[in-house]
């Protein structure tokens, strides 16, 4: 398991010197100017026009690359347009007055629309800093290729520093047809790149909101970092309210990040077309993520494959409020890297609903790789149709505790096990499977409100059963369940806290 992730880092030459971590001199000396606005019509601008105003468009975003934008300007496609080529604009904004690029035109018309055709990338920004993005649709289809890197949408630091200020809002990739290459700089969808050996580079500030990938390869939307010493976490990440749609590997990824908020995004199909491993929603050496309101599923295949997972050097990384169903590879895996410090994980009031992996050694929770520390999964409601996945799966790795948790397994056929004999088990319901080692473990029907639960609703408890009030109290700040019921004390068993 742990070459898919650590072969890649091992394969970074940190060769930097301990140089102050400083952003890069802004692209734009001397005297401020004066804002400006241009503009780019593909159906019948002109390029050697100034493209100032709607009736003076440049035609192609060839010339609208060669320019060099300032703080405060702004470059608009007009909506109902297709242009051909990548869209490489030049110049920085700053603190207050990023770089905006963005549609113009009747909203009635479709997104302004870019086809790179192949390229590294539809739209690429290359060490600059201080952009935001909206309303764009992208697509970047080439011959079909084993060795090319391609993007939608793709930003790339190389020995830069610190970039502050990117947003991303409302953009919509689809059709990019890249190499299979993973991590840490992949082709794929929205992407943020660190790259370099010479200067500590990072990121502070990256927000993509509201945006779609579909049918894309091989990352869905990812920000990743070839860096692996002090000074190379990403700050202020934000990915929100996202779609990824048959993405070829891994859905959503965070690599080399502190205090990212990963929440309410819904990836439907990845792992679709990679010989890699890959999950639905991760991270690799990140400290203090949070994970909330998503929802996966649609993960295709069974090697990896699962909605969610604690991986390689995680510290302090929170799961809650997740939703997980029907993923041929699972709810969760824990998998340290080799060498890492993965510590003080928590994934609690989460649902997974049908969930499998009938490939040895993976369940629906898959505990492999190296050992971790302190991983606490708690208040979680499990349940699978199938007879054939173990709800819970581990090879021999330590360090993690399962509470008060729901775990039904298939009520046909012999139930669905747990095959792990190294984990602790304290207080969590077995129903339709065997109880591993579990001194306060409740046996029972635990009176859900379906028997064939396909929703998050159908896992709430009905009145009476023996899941309420026989939960651990937990000091972990946590004040509400998944469905918004306050957490009464003591709590239930699993992820419906309802009175």
């Amino acid at each position: 398991m742990t070459p898919r992730r650590t072969s890649i880092v091992a394969a970074v030459v940190l060769a930097a010197a301990a140089a102050p971590l400083t952003a890069a001199a802004p692209a734009h000396a001397g005297p401020a100017a004066k804002a400006a606005t241009y503009y780019v019509d593909c159906a019948a601008g002109d390029d050697s026009a100034p493209g100032t105003s709607t009736g003076t468009a440049w035609r192609t975003v060839a010339k609208a690359s060669g320019h060099a934008f300032g703080p405060g300007d702004r470059l608009l496609l007009k909506r109902g347009t297709s242009c051909t080529g990548v869209l490489a604009p030049k110049g920085a904004g700053a603190a207050g007055a990023p770089v905006r690029i963005d549609a113009y035109g009747s909203k009635r018309a479709g997104k302004p629309h870019i086809e790179g055709g192949g390229a590294r990338a539809a739209l690429h920004l290359a060490d600059t800093e201080q952009w935001e993005i909206r309303n764009l649709d992208l697509s970047n289809t080439g011959p079909a290729t084993t060795t090319r890197r391609r993007a939608g949408l793709y930003v790339q630091l190389t020995d830069y520093g610190t970039a502050r200020h990117f947003v991303v809002d409302g953009v919509d990739v689809h059709d990019v047809n890249g190499a299979d290459f993973k991590d840490p700089d992949p082709s794929g969808g929205i992407l943020f790149v660190v790259q370099g050996t010479a200067k500590p580079t990072r990121f502070d500030g990256v927000r993509v909101e509201n945006s779609t990938v579909r049918h894309v390869d091989r990352t869905g939307i990812g920000v990743m970092s070839t860096w692996d010493g002090p000074g190379r976490f990403s700050t202020g990440v934000r990915f929100r309210h996202n779609k990824a749609y048959d993405v070829g590997g891994d859905g959503i990824v965070i690599h080399e990040t502190s205090r990212a908020r990963v929440e309410h995004n819904h990836v439907d199909g990845f792992n679709m077309r990679s010989g890699g491993y890959n999950a639905g929603v991760w991270a690799w050496e990140s400290e203090d993520a949070l994970y909330q309101y998503n929802e996966v599923t649609g993960g295709h295949g069974t090697r990896d494959s699962m909605a969610y997972d604690i991986d390689g050097g995680n510290v302090r990384n929170t799961y809650r409020y997740n939703y997980s169903h029907d993923n041929e590879g699972g709810f969760l895996l824990v998998c340290n890297g080799e060498g890492k410090v993965s510590d003080g994980n928590r994934i609690h009031d989460n649902i997974s609903v049908n969930d499998r992996n009938t490939a040895s050694p993976y369940g629906v929770i898959s505990v492999v790789c190296g050992a971790a520390t302190d991983t606490l999964i708690y208040r979680n409601t499990v349940v699978t149709d199938r007879p054939d996945t173990a709800l819970v799966s581990n090879n021999g790795p330590t360090g993690v505790t399962f509470r008060d948790n729901v775990f039904v397994g298939a009520s046909t056929g012999p139930g669905s096990p747990i095959k792990d004999t190294v984990s602790t088990y304290e207080g969590n319901l077995y129903w339709n499977t065997a109880q591993p080692r579990d001194p306060k473990a409740v046996n029972a029907d635990p009176r859900l409100v379906s028997s064939a639960p396909r929703a998050p609703g159908d896992v709430r408890l009905k009145d009476g059963s023996p899941a309420r009030g026989a939960g651990t109290p937990t000091a972990d700040g946590t004040t509400h369940d998944y469905f918004g019921n306050p957490i009464p004390d003591p709590p239930n068993i699993g992820a419906d806290q309802s009175g």
